[in-house]
């Protein structure tokens, strides 16, 4: 028996059985590393759910407040874009979970993962867009212009550098 470094063992045959994966240098099956990636992507989406549900209840009630009848036309037509990217977004989010459950009899976790990864990496991008134009929309009405041009730029840079230009820089140095 040999230490897998997670508290348990393994045997030397199942060492044998299983190589390691070209890209992970991890020791695992394809089915176990497919697994593991279905894993992953629901533990994420774990993670980013809870954002864009916040932010899609914070945007349905905002009409019902007593100065939405006061937004200028910019301000509800931004609204409106905000909430249409908050709920494009969930649509992305919540998809691999259905797909999952729609799936899940036809042993294809392979296609779940591949085609879910897709549909998420959308999904995060219409997020980071509905939280810039809530950040817009939220400024415009308090601040005005100026101070909502740079809050909203300010947002959409940190969303651009930390979410995308960061591990993509990786990616191009790791090739």
């Amino acid at each position: 028996m040999t230490p897998t470094g997670a508290g348990t063992f393994t045997s030397v045959e199942e060492d044998e059985r299983t190589e390691r994966h070209p890209q992970t240098g991890r020791r695992e099956s394809e089915q176990e590393r497919i697994d593991r990636n279905l894993q992953e992507m629901l533990g994420e989406l774990r993670v980013a759910l809870p954002g864009v549900q916040v932010l899609f209840a914070f945007l349905l009630v905002v009409p019902f407040n007593q100065r939405f009848g006061q937004v200028t036309d910019f301000q509800k037509t931004l609204y409106l874009v905000t909430l249409l990217f908050t709920t494009g977004s969930s649509i992305c989010l919540i998809a691999p979970t259905a797909h999952h459950r729609l799936e899940f009899r036809r042993q294809d976790k392979e296609n779940i993962v591949r085609t879910g990864n897709r549909i998420v990496i959308v999904g995060l991008v219409l997020l980071a867009i509905a939280m810039t134009g809530a950040v817009l929309f939220v400024t415009d009405v308090i601040y005005g212009t100026s101070t909502t041009i740079a809050a909203a730029g300010g947002v959409a840079f940190a969303f651009v550098v930390i979410w995308y230009v960061i591990p993509l820089r990786r990616m191009a140095a790791g090739r």
